[in-house]
This record gives structure tokens, C-alpha cells and sequence, in this order.
């Protein structure tokens, strides 16, 4: 008997059961696709900051160094700490997508194990690994909320020191 519950599923059977957790691959595709798009932004701001930091820190000696200069340095490093706290959430809910997917990726090939070895209590592993795929997902989503609001109080903190 399969741990299915059907007496003998057919091999198309099988192969939709296997490929049920595609949909949840294709899923995490798309948040990795907006995601990387983010993770890459973050990072060319990272760098552009910096660059504009050492700039300044080397105009820092001279004499006709400015207050505001010495301000923008300030700035530059509080939005920098800020945004490379962005750039650890964004790793890790990208870290969380491709877990995910590699759990998913698990789930079907279980599910076509058990089609054809039809071990005892397979398939309380089987739900078990898409649980896990699942969890994993929502710890990545959790991970870009934490990112927008971040996102979002840096540019606020920017807009109030021009101001």
C-alpha cells in the first residue's frame, strides 16, 4: 500500500504528487528574483557611501575642511552601519529562499522514493521536509519585512539631516 493513502497510484499520479512542490520552487524564484534586485541595490549604495566617506576622511587633514563636511561624514556612517544591517537581512532571507527550495527539491524526490520503495512512515517525513520548506519561507519573508522598515528609516533619517 502507498503511504498515500491510494492502494496504487498510477505513475502520472506520482509524478503530479512530485512536482506539487514546484509551485512552491517557482514561488521562491520570484521573491529571489525582487529580493537579489534589492541585495544588489544595497550593496552599490554600500559602495558609493563608502567611497564618498574615504573621500572626504582624506580631504579630512586639510585646512579648509568643513563643518558640514565633517556632518556628512557623520551621516555617511550611520547610514552605512544601517545599510549593511540591510545587507544581513537581505542575505539571510536570500539564504532562507534557496534553503527553502533545496527542502522542496527534497520533498519531491521523496515523494518519488516513496512511490517505488514504499517505506513505512515516509510520508510523515515527506510533510515533515514541506513543513520545514514552508517555515523557511515565511523566516525569509519575515527577514525582507525587516528590511523594508529598515530601508525605510534610513532614507528618513537622509531626508532629515539635508534638512
Amino acid at each position: 500500500m502507498n503511504s498515500f493513502g491510494a492502494e496504487n497510484l498510477s505513475v502520472t499520479q506520482t509524478i503530479q504528487l512530485i512536482l506539487a512542490p514546484g509551485v512552491m520552487i517557482n514561488a521562491c524564484g520570484l521573491l529571489l528574483l525582487g529580493i537579489g534586485n534589492k541585495f544588489s541595490s544595497v550593496l552599490n549604495r554600500i559602495r558609493i557611501l563608502n567611497d564618498e566617506k574615504r573621500r572626504l576622511q582624506l580631504h579630512a587633514g586639510e585646512p579648509d575642511f568643513s563643518t558640514s563636511e565633517n556632518q556628512r561624514v557623520g551621516s555617511i556612517v550611520r547610514q552605512l552601519h544601517g545599510l549593511l544591517k540591510r545587507a544581513q537581512w537581505i542575505r539571510n532571507s536570500i539564504s532562507c529562499y534557496f534553503i527553502s527550495v533545496g527542502l522542496f527539491v527534497l520533498t519531491s524526490l521523496l515523494i518519488g522514493a516513496d512511490f517505488f520503495l514504499q517505506v513505512p512512515y515516509l510520508k510523515d517525513v515527506i510533510i515533515c521536509v514541506f513543513l520545514c520548506g514552508m517555515l523557511v519561507v515565511f523566516l525569509g519573508v519575515v527577514f525582507g519585512v525587516l528590511d523594508t522598515l529598515k530601508g525605510y528609516d534610513i532614507v528618513k533619517f537622509e531626508v532629515q539631516v539635508d534638512e
